[in-house]
C-alpha cells in the first residue's frame, strides 16, 4: 500500500516547537462510544462526534490547503453545477493524519457496513481493515485517492449528492469541520436529505463546532419496515452544505472507497 506523507513540513514554527498534533489519533478514534455512535447511524442516517480535533489540529489541517504539491486535483464547482466554492483531493502518499483517520474511523465502520448490507441482502462484505479494503478497490482500477480538503467561501454552498466514484463504495463516509462558526464563517450547515419510498425528503442539520465530525451514509441505508422483522426497505441519502452568509469555513472529507 502507499506510504504516508508526514505534516512536519507544514507546521509553523510556533507549532514544531509545542507538543506534536495527531499523535494519538488512531486511539482517539477507537475511544469514541461507539455503540452509541452506531445506533445513531442505524437509527438516523448520521451521527455527531464532538471534539475530535482541537482548535490547533484543525487549523493545521485547513492550512495544507494552500500546498498544491499534497493533491491530485482541484475542482472548482461552478464548472460542474454541484454548488460554489472549491474543494482539492489529497494524492498518495497521504498526510498522516489523514491516513490514521481513514484508517481508525474504517475499522470502527466495517461491522456496522457490513451489518447494514446484510439487513438489504446485499452479498458485499467488507474486510476488517481498511487496507484490505483498499486492495479491492485497486485491483478494479479504483486507484486514485478521495479524501478531499473543502473551502467555502462568503455565498458558496454545495448541492446535495453522493459521493460514488466506482464500483466498490464503502456506505459511509466523515466529515471534519476545520472552521469555528460564527467567527470564521457564518451559515454553512452540513445538511442531509433522506428519501423514502412514497415519501417526502427527510431534512437533517447537524449543527458543527470545530473539530467536531459527523459520520454518515454515502447513498443509502436499510430501515425496517412496519411490517415485521423480515420486512426491509433502502432509503436515498444526500448530503451538502448551505449557503455561508460570511467568512470562509474548510473541511476534511474522509471517503473509504478510492476512485476510479
Amino acid at each position: 500500500m502507499p506510504a504516508t506523507a508526514t505534516l512536519a513540513s507544514e507546521l509553523p514554527l510556533d507549532d514544531v516547537a509545542a507538543p506534536s498534533p495527531f499523535a494519538d489519533l488512531g486511539r482517539r478514534v477507537a475511544a469514541q462510544p461507539w455503540e452509541e455512535i452506531s445506533s445513531a447511524l442505524h437509527d438516523g442516517g448520521c451521527a455527531l462526534i464532538p471534539g475530535l480535533l482541537d482548535a490547533r489540529e484543525a487549523r493545521l489541517l485547513s492550512a495544507l490547503y494552500d500546498d498544491d504539491g499534497l493533491f491530485r486535483s482541484r475542482i472548482v464547482m461552478a464548472r460542474h453545477n454541484f454548488g460554489l466554492g472549491e474543494y482539492k483531493y489529497f494524492r498518495y502518499p497521504l498526510p498522516s493524519p489523514v491516513q490514521a483517520l481513514r484508517s481508525a474511523f474504517y475499522a470502527q465502520l466495517a461491522p456496522l457496513a457490513n451489518h447494514w448490507n446484510a439487513m438489504m441482502d446485499i452479498g458485499v462484505r467488507y474486510p476488517a481493515t481498511h487496507a484490505g479494503f483498499l486492495r479491492r478497490c485497486h485491483d478494479a482500477g479504483q486507484v486514485r485517492p478521495t479524501p478531499l480538503l473543502l473551502r467555502y467561501g462568503s455565498g458558496d454552498y454545495n448541492c446535495l449528492h453522493q459521493d460514488l466514484y466506482g464500483e466498490h463504495v464503502f456506505p459511509l463516509q466523515v466529515a471534519i469541520l476545520l472552521s469555528e462558526p460564527g467567527r470564521d464563517f457564518t451559515g454553512g450547515e452540513f445538511v442531509l436529505t433522506e428519501q423514502r419510498p412514497r415519501m417526502q425528503s427527510r431534512p437533517e442539520v447537524v449543527p458543527l463546532c470545530q473539530g467536531d465530525a459527523v459520520a454518515f451514509a454515502v447513498s443509502q441505508r436499510p430501515v425496517q419496515g412496519v411490517r415485521g422483522p423480515g420486512h426491509v426497505y433502502r432509503v436515498n441519502l444526500r448530503h451538502g452544505v448551505s449557503r455561508l452568509r460570511s467568512g470562509q469555513r474548510h473541511t476534511l472529507g474522509i471517503i473509504f472507497h478510492d476512485a476510479a
